[in-house]
């Protein structure tokens, strides 16, 4: 059984609705799971339960554990609200105020929610995704790796025994302060990812060269570029939830700002604020 200091912020919204109307959705519509002093609970209230509380369901639980968990919340907020309003706590004006506000929010969500499911259709999706990736110019990367020294004479020692036939990767889990890659090994990159001082040296290199030491902020670096590439846009299964996202975004912003805009908003001045008082000056003492 869920504890009272376990229910959320919503359950008494949640339990007050049901206390007060019945179950949200129509009962023919929906499986009864328990009754509370005879008001239903309903699969369709551990939906929208389930909706509201998100991540704070524990991640541990098994469907079946879910389920019990979502029950027993709607079962206990259903009780408190019962109770509350056995208290006529539902009459006072600070109540009418949060039922108004909740009403809005639920509505305001709901066409919010139409507006996102209108939006994402297939070819508006595949259009989206086509105007980004003709959008976004190729870019050049490269595939590198270094050796980071706290000195330029190390670094500079590095760089003798790399070009005398040494193994980059051995040479650089021996001596690189660079701990974090494997043998120094920065994987794919464009320019903008690495500071202007590494990028401007790495990027002048041939596949397979070895850079004379470059200073940064990090230290001193020993280059070595492994491969050249231009980038290529992801396909569209890769960024599908992104595109999907925008999309949503997009289509609700415009809507509110048409609303905005054929709205007659008048907003209150604020109250001035008093001017602080000025202690009255203290006389010398003499």
């Amino acid at each position: 059984m869920i504890s009272a200091k376990r229910l959320h912020a919503g359950a008494l919204g949640v339990g007050l609705i049901l206390a007060t109307f019945g179950p949200i959705a129509p009962a023919a519509a929906a499986n009864v799971l328990a009754t509370v002093n005879g008001v239903n609970i309903t699969d369709d209230d551990l939906r929208i339960a389930a909706a509201d509380l998100g991540d704070s369901i524990p991640r541990q639980l098994d469907a079946k554990g879910r389920q019990q968990y979502l029950l027993d919340y709607l079962i206990d907020g259903t009780l408190v609200a019962q109770k509350a309003l056995q208290d006529k706590l539902d009459q006072g004006p600070e109540f009418a105020k949060e039922l108004a506000y909740y009403r809005s929010k639920v509505l305001m969500e709901a066409l919010l929610t139409k507006v996102a499911r209108d939006a994402v259709t297939p070819d508006t999706l595949q259009k989206t995704y086509e105007q980004a990736a003709k959008a976004q110019k190729p870019e050049e990367e490269i595939h590198a790796r270094h050796i980071l020294v706290a000195t330029e004479a190390e670094a500079e020692a590095v760089e003798k025994r790399l070009k005398a036939g040494e193994d980059f990767a051995k040479v650089a889990k021996e001596l690189s302060k660079d701990t974090g890659s494997d043998g120094g090994d920065l994987g794919w990159f464009t320019r903008e990812k690495v500071v202007p001082e590494f990028a401007n040296a790495a990027f002048k290199l041939k596949v397979g060269d070895i850079s004379a030491p470059v200073k940064s902020e990090f230290g001193w670096h020993i280059i070595q570029v492994l491969a050249v590439r231009q980038t290529q846009f992801p396909p569209f299964d890769q960024v599908k939830g992104q595109v999907t996202a925008y999309v949503i975004q997009k289509a609700q912003t415009e809507l509110v700002e048409s609303l905005r805009k054929d709205a007659k908003i008048v907003r209150a001045e604020p109250a001035p604020v008093p001017p602080a008082s000025v202690p009255a000056p203290v006389p010398d003492k003499k």
